[in-house]
C-alpha cells in the first residue's frame, strides 16, 4: 500500500483539497485499496477545525465530500508511517522538516514538483480564490499519481 500525506498550514483548505481529491481520482481508477491517504497541518491554530467552507464548496462541485474530516497536526512519527508527504509551497517543506527533522529517504516534495511546471500552490485563506487553487491541486494530483504509476506497480 503506498501511504501518501499531504500537508499545508493549517490542514483546513489546500491539504484535504489534495487529499479528497487524489483519493477520488484513485477510487475512480479502481485503484482505492493500493493507496492511504491522509492530510495534515504544520500548524496548531486550526487543528480540530473542520474543513474550509471554501474548499467544501469547491470540491462539492465535483461530488466529492470532505464530511468527517477535521484538522489534524504533522507529527515526527508520521515520517516512518507514509511514502509520501507532499507539501503545497516552500514555506510548508521547510515547516515539516522541522517538524520531522532530516528527510533521509527523500519523501518530502512540494506537489507541483511533480508537474511540468514546478510552483508553489497560493493559500486560498488569502487569495479567496479556490477554483485556482483547485487547478494547481489537480494538476499536482494527476502528476503525483501519473509519477507514482510509472515506478509502482499497484
Amino acid at each position: 500500500m503506498i501511504k501518501i500525506l499531504f500537508i499545508c498550514h493549517g490542514n483546513i483548505c489546500r491539504s484535504p483539497m489534495a487529499e479528497f481529491l487524489f483519493r477520488d481520482m484513485v477510487q475512480k481508477r479502481g485503484l482505492g485499496n493500493s493507496f492511504f491517504i491522509a492530510s495534515a497541518a504544520t500548524s496548531r491554530e486550526d487543528i480540530g477545525n473542520p474543513v474550509h467552507r471554501g474548499t467544501v464548496r469547491k470540491l462539492k462541485e465535483y461530488g466529492i465530500s470532505t464530511a468527517g474530516k477535521y484538522a489534524a497536526l504533522l507529527r515526527k512519527k508520521d515520517y516512518d508511517d507514509y511514502n509520501y508527504i507532499i507539501g503545497m509551497e516552500n514555506e510548508n517543506i521547510r515547516n515539516i522538516n522541522r517538524i520531522i527533522g532530516e528527510d533521509r529517504e527523500c519523501k518530502v516534495h512540494r506537489l507541483l514538483d511533480f508537474s511540468d511546471n514546478p510552483r508553489n500552490i497560493e493559500d486560498p485563506w488569502y487569495t479567496g480564490n479556490f477554483d485556482c487553487t483547485y487547478v494547481a491541486i489537480l494538476e499536482g494530483c494527476e502528476a503525483l499519481l501519473q509519477y507514482i504509476l510509472e515506478r509502482n506497480t499497484v
